[in-house]
């Protein structure tokens, strides 16, 4: 049991320190887009399979996120990353950090959705 708390904890680290290689200005713009929607889709109330299906509901708490922190890893150079991990150390041992782009981009992604959804609706009902 104490290697899944330490793998978490290192899933925790790196999901902040990529927070902050997401802020960095070193870093590419196609890994910010990935970031962030690393970021919505991890912090995010829906899911890709919904967790009520036994087994495959948690698939992408324990595979996709980590896949997707992964790609992101390699995207981000590394000496930002390096920085990134150490400013994240730091904010998770001072105290819980508040990381308010994350609420940004997931309120921004429901509100794209919304809006797609409406759109669709829209010209659903005149063609």
């Amino acid at each position: 049991m104490a290697s899944w708390k330490e793998k978490a904890q290192a899933l925790r680290i790196q999901l902040a320190a990529l927070v902050y290689a997401y802020r960095d200005r070193r870093t590419p713009w196609y890994a910010r887009v990935w970031v962030a929607i690393l970021a919505a889709y991890a912090f995010s109330p829906i899911d890709l399979i919904p967790d009520f299906i036994p087994v495959l509901g948690y698939l992408d708490d324990f595979v996709l996120i980590p896949l997707g922190v992964l790609l992101a890893l390699k995207m981000i150079p590394a000496q930002v990353m390096v920085e990134s991990r150490v400013k994240a150390n730091e904010a998770l041992d001072a105290e819980r950090p508040e990381f308010k782009f994350m609420a940004w981009v997931v309120i921004g992604m429901w509100v794209l959705a919304i809006a797609l959804v409406g759109w669709v609706v829209v010209k659903g009902i005149n063609p």
